[in-house]
């Protein structure tokens, strides 16, 4: 990867994964794919333009199909959805206590006009078997390594949730060929679930009775809770992580800014997935005290809210915090070590940052 700005922070860069600056990340709000946050669990995959993609198992007729005959026999869909690193926030996470995975801060989360067909469409044509089908799983080109398992990226999703309408098969990101980082030629995009459901470099996708039996689907992307440590986890008492619970974050300011005393604006991001953000809150004394920021964009339930709040900073040094409450009145929660876990998933407690005014 190659940049000649300060816009992205790198992680690791084999296999590639990197983030916007949050600077950066509130440029917008939508994300540019020069921005969007890249998470790759191996080497990245070349494909070429007339690739097909075979979609098989419980259906009457299998199909093998390119970009070119997506875009000739369906017809076209946009949807509008955030995507977000079930990891997002990571480093936090390890501040508690160490975790595996890299350091995400809060930069692996990118909102996008994703343009594609919908995978309920396709499947549709292929026809489904309905007495036995109950998942459908994603084969992919990329290669990871799972606990020294090597194999193919594969994870599934269920029928009822592939046939909603609103799972694409996509290959364009805010109207661009998607690039290769970001799964040219064709990906899924699952809005409302982990990234890690919209997979890349889409190979394969199979129509099948249970879920995938990949090292993926099987032994990643698990929640336990703060107790049980990886070499004593039983893999099937885990918790598939596919909804994303309500989150928020501070983009601004940041920390290492200086910042005169007086007014300050400070913004950041929302998301409530499955329902709407209600309202964000905003405190400047560590949560003794609240205010309701404004909500700058539409609320919906696959897309992040952005939110601004303006406030009166003293010299001296001050702990912002935002919690995000949804349609249903959930909300938060407060501090990170009661949602600790070995893989630092879901970092979803009020976020905070520590600025010094003066």
């Amino acid at each position: 990867m190659n940049r000649s700005d300060d816009s992205f922070i790198v992680h690791r860069t084999r296999p590639l994964n990197a983030e916007p600056t949050p600077t950066a990340l509130m440029s917008g709000f939508f994300t540019p794919q020069h921005l969007f946050y890249i998470r790759s669990h191996g080497d990245t995959p070349e494909l070429p333009a007339d690739h097909e993609v075979r979609l098989s198992g419980l259906v009457t007729s299998p199909l093998r199909f390119s970009l070119e005959r997506l875009r000739r026999e369906f017809p076209k869909r946009k949807v509008i959805a955030t995507l977000q690193c079930a990891g997002n926030r990571r480093a936090e996470m390890q501040d508690v206590r160490q975790t595996s995975g890299d350091p995400w801060r809060i930069g692996a989360v990118g909102t996008a006009e994703w343009t594609g067909v919908a995978l309920a469409d396709v499947l549709a044509k292929a026809g489904i078997d309905e007495t036995r089908a109950r998942h459908v799983a994603f084969r992919c080109a990329d290669v990871v390594d799972i606990d020294g398992e090597i194999a193919p990226y594969e994870v599934s999703i269920s029928v009822e949730r592939a046939m909603a309408g609103d799972v694409l098969v996509a290959w364009a990101l805010n109207g661009e060929d998607l690039d290769p980082a970001h799964g040219a030629p064709m990906r899924i995009i699952v809005p409302g679930y982990a990234g890690a459901r919209s997979a890349k470099w889409l190979l394969e996708i199979d129509v099948r009775d249970a879920p995938s039996d990949s090292p993926v689907q099987a032994r990643d992307y698990k929640l336990f809770p703060p107790s049980v440590a990886r070499q004593d986890a039983n893999w099937d008492e885990g918790v598939t992580i596919e909804q994303m619970p309500v989150t928020s974050a501070i983009c601004l300011p940041r920390p290492d800014e200086p910042i005169p005393p007086g007014r300050t604006t400070v913004k950041g991001y929302a998301m409530a997935y499955g329902r709407k953000v209600a309202r964000v809150d905003v405190s400047t004394d560590g949560g003794r005290s609240w205010r309701q920021a404004g909500l700058m964009s539409e609320r919906t339930t696959a897309a992040w809210t952005l939110w601004a709040l303006d406030v009166d900073l003293p010299a001296g040094r001050h702990e912002l915090v935002v919690k995000a409450v949804d349609e249903a009145g959930q909300s938060q929660p407060e501090c990170l070590e009661g949602i600790w876990n070995f893989a630092g998933y879901l970092a979803t407690a009020w976020h905070r940052v520590i600025v010094d005014v003066g």
